[in-house]
């Protein structure tokens, strides 16, 4: 079974936020480091950023408002310590900053089907929702008029989603807390969203990705700090081939909809 959830559930979200905080940060700075975590509970919006640029309360509100609706924003920030990062920017031999192991796999027929579906079912439905594919078997967990959906989709089974309401007072959304919909059979060593391009568990959890469906084979990287290369690939290209599929996509927020697939 696996699962795909709408960008409009409290954990996406979450997850929009702090992407679209990492799109801010690069609209200010070419190579920004920044950490942007997002947790929305009770009609409240906390986000804290570590960052080498500097936003204005102002404009992280106006992200939350825009994305999230009416909730209160409580914003925090830190000053990102350049003593504890390697330079993954560098022109010379870019670095890996982290360590981990990040493997992926080639899309299966059910999850390509799920990601169509999901996409298709929420166009037409722009509720918070999850949905569930198992062989044949589509189960849709929803928050708008379950018995109208019942009508339409016949064939699958439909659920209330959480006593969801419409607002994030029904149920709490936190940053990376839906992994396994953004990245199917992907794993990495963290979160995926709310942070920049340098960080491994965004590059490499992109590469990775990328190179399962291109070469039709399960793939398994492993990095430490301070490498240039990663599995006989240089940092720089892994860096490159992540960038272009974030451009390709439409920037971090939009990754952030509906990940990977």
């Amino acid at each position: 079974m696996i699962e795909k959830v709408n960008p409009s559930h409290p954990d996406k979200l979450a997850d929009r936020i702090a992407g679209a905080i990492v799109d801010l940060a690069y609209s200010d700075a070419p190579n920004p480091r920044i950490t942007a975590d997002v947790v929305l509970d009770r009609g409240q919006c906390r986000v804290m950023i570590d960052a080498t640029v500097r936003f204005k309360t102002a404009q992280i509100s106006a992200v939350i408002r825009r994305i999230a609706g009416d909730v209160v924003p409580d914003v925090h920030f830190a000053r990102w310590n350049r003593r504890l990062s390697l330079d993954a920017s560098s022109e010379t031999a870019p670095l890996c900053p982290g360590s981990g192991i990040y493997t992926s796999a080639p899309l299966t027929a059910e999850q390509k089907r799920l990601s169509r579906t999901a996409r298709k079912f929420y166009a037409d439905h722009p509720d918070a929702g999850a949905y569930l594919l198992q062989g044949e078997r589509l189960t849709i967990c929803h928050g708008g008029e379950l018995e109208a959906l019942r009508m339409e989709y016949p064939h699958a089974e439909v659920w209330p989603l959480e006593n969801w309401n419409g607002s994030t007072s029904s149920a709490a959304g936190a940053t990376n807390r839906r992994l396994q919909s953004d990245l199917a059979d992907s794993v990495g060593s963290g979160g995926l969203h709310g942070r920049d391009l340098s960080n491994p568990d965004v590059s490499l959890s992109i590469y990775a990705f990328l190179l399962a469906q291109q070469t039709g084979r399960p793939v398994q990287l492993i990095c430490a700090a301070g490498d240039s290369t990663v599995c006989g690939t240089p940092y720089a290209s892994i860096l490159q081939e992540a960038g272009e599929y974030i451009r390709f996509l439409g920037g971090f927020e939009k990754l952030a909809e509906w990940g990977l697939y």
